[in-house]
């Protein structure tokens, strides 16, 4: 009898790890992995482009206004007669690294604000969700112009503008998540052995929160790099320093007889970006339950 039990018990079946699970239905999903390959695409020509192509994206090279596919510039130059391919490359570096360390940044100061008030309510989340209001409310672009001119522009003082008043969205986003966990069972249990708090916002409370958390992180480097292009568009980036924004501001008043030093940064910045979203999109729909089980 036991072993005609034992010959008709079905396998458990395999459970698979979350983790795993989630890169399966990242991998499966066409638009992010479009996405990666643009941003590899984009990272590869910024990081290595400057050790294969060595110039000075300052210098002039050749004649001012020239039209891309000459032999001089393979995609034109500037009114200046800088070549705008190297300058792209080299504008690339820039762009890029404000736009990750900005996103960072304000990812960083969102979600340890957001889980304060979060996981002590009452008058610390009173406090700080008004000071996410104030900064919500302000102006961003305005804000970071004065912050830019009080501190005189350079990469850093553009890095810790943008870093500053783009935190308060992934703040409101962690404190709901810490909201939500901070009565269930396995954050009761920590209680009830004496756990300190700094271990249940950090190790217990936060890797549950994360999944979102992520996303948000993700389509704050795109926003970040259109904030800083921005900026360099109005002059307030650095101006020892090559980036998209800058290339696109400093030849706008060209822009009819030198349509190309616009349209090419400014389409490193829409790839660049797109990239991003569906990089940001793809990790959604894997992170997410609910849309993971469609």
């Amino acid at each position: 009898m036991n072993s005609v039990a034992a010959t008709t018990a079905k396998p458990l079946p395999k459970v698979e790890h979350p983790a795993a699970e989630a890169l399966r239905m990242f991998m499966r999903n066409p638009s992010a992995i479009a996405g990666m390959v643009m941003l590899f695409i984009v990272l590869a020509v910024s990081i290595v482009g400057p050790w294969v192509y060595p110039a000075d994206p300052f210098e002039i090279r050749t004649a001012p206004l020239t039209p891309p596919f000459s032999e001089d510039a393979i995609l034109g130059s500037d009114y200046l007669g800088r070549d705008v391919l190297t300058t792209l490359i080299y504008g690339g570096r820039a762009t890029l690294l404000v736009g990750a360390v900005a996103a960072l940044l304000s990812v960083l100061i969102g979600i340890t604000l957001g889980a304060m008030a979060g996981y002590y309510r009452g008058r610390v989340d009173a406090a700080l969700m008004r000071v996410t209001e104030f900064f919500q409310v302000l102006p961003a672009l305005l804000f970071a112009m004065v912050v830019v001119t009080l501190f005189s522009p350079s990469l850093v003082t553009v890095t810790l503008a943008i870093g500053i008043v783009s935190w308060t969205g992934t703040a409101r986003l962690t404190r709901a998540e810490f909201m939500k966990y901070r009565d269930l069972e396995f954050v009761r249990a920590e209680h009830a052995i004496g756990a300190r708090d700094r271990r249940i916002i950090w190790k217990v409370i936060l890797p549950n929160a994360l999944p979102p958390l992520i996303v948000s992180a993700t389509l704050a480097v795109g926003a970040a790099i259109l904030f800083e292009a921005g900026l360099s568009f109005l002059g307030l980036g650095d101006p020892n320093q090559m980036s998209w924004g800058l290339m696109i501001g400093s030849s706008r008043q060209y822009v009819l007889s030198c349509w190309w030093a616009v349209a090419f940064p400014g389409a490193a910045i829409f790839i660049t970006v797109l990239a991003v979203s569906l990089i940001g999109d793809g990790l959604n729909d894997a992170l997410n339950p609910k849309l993971r089980e469609r």
